[in-house]
């Protein structure tokens, strides 16, 4: 049964990587019009953008997904995102993210190359419902459930980031410490 909830993750993670040339474009639509992560767009310097993080526990659990980087919807380099968590947990879900940075000095720490947020306490509801984060040292994180135009702010901009994530689909059940840490590599010219 374990091997089975691993496999669907596996399988709805794969099913949205970048076959589909607007993935991006879809995800950003997703945020534009999910509630108050829309309203962070006009007033952020810029964002990074996830279409889909897989996550998978079973005691041990790890999270991993693509992005890219935009400033004023500009498309300026790529990332990616690695959690590592340890704690009781069990099962596996498919989210977007995204985090949008206040001002420069925000995007500038983000994409110095290896910036991490701090640990991270989350829940999860067994439903995939709805999920919240706060961080300790980079950001805070609201979730929503399944329906697409309900995203809501966990208290703004938390030193310079703020960030959002939309459950896919999956069944997790969490109660786990860990951190997300994110690389960063600037766009190719012509690219």
């Amino acid at each position: 049964m374990i091997a089975r909830l691993c496999a669907l993750v596996l399988l709805s993670s794969l099913s949205s990587l970048p076959f589909a040339a607007d993935e991006y474009d879809d995800t950003i639509k997703v945020f534009r019009t999910a509630g108050q992560s829309g309203t962070f767009f006009s007033r952020s310097y810029g964002y990074a953008v996830f279409p889909t993080i897989g996550k998978g526990a079973i005691g041990v659990g790890g999270a991993h997904g693509s992005g890219r980087v935009y400033v004023k919807d500009a498309y300026v380099g790529d990332t990616s995102m690695t959690q590592v968590t340890v704690g009781l947990q069990l099962g596996g879900e498919a989210y977007r993210e995204i985090i949008f940075f206040e001002d420069q000095r925000a995007f500038d720490e983000f994409t110095s190359g290896h910036f991490e947020f701090g640990a991270a306490a989350s829940a999860v509801a067994i439903t995939a419902g709805a999920s919240a984060k706060a961080s300790t040292s980079g950001g805070s994180t609201a979730g929503a459930n399944k329906g697409k135009g309900n995203a809501k702010t966990a208290g703004g901009y938390y030193k310079g980031m703020a960030v959002f994530s939309i459950t896919k689909g999956g069944l997790m059940y969490e109660a786990s410490i860990g951190g997300q840490k994110f690389s960063y590599k600037p766009k190719k010219a012509g690219s």
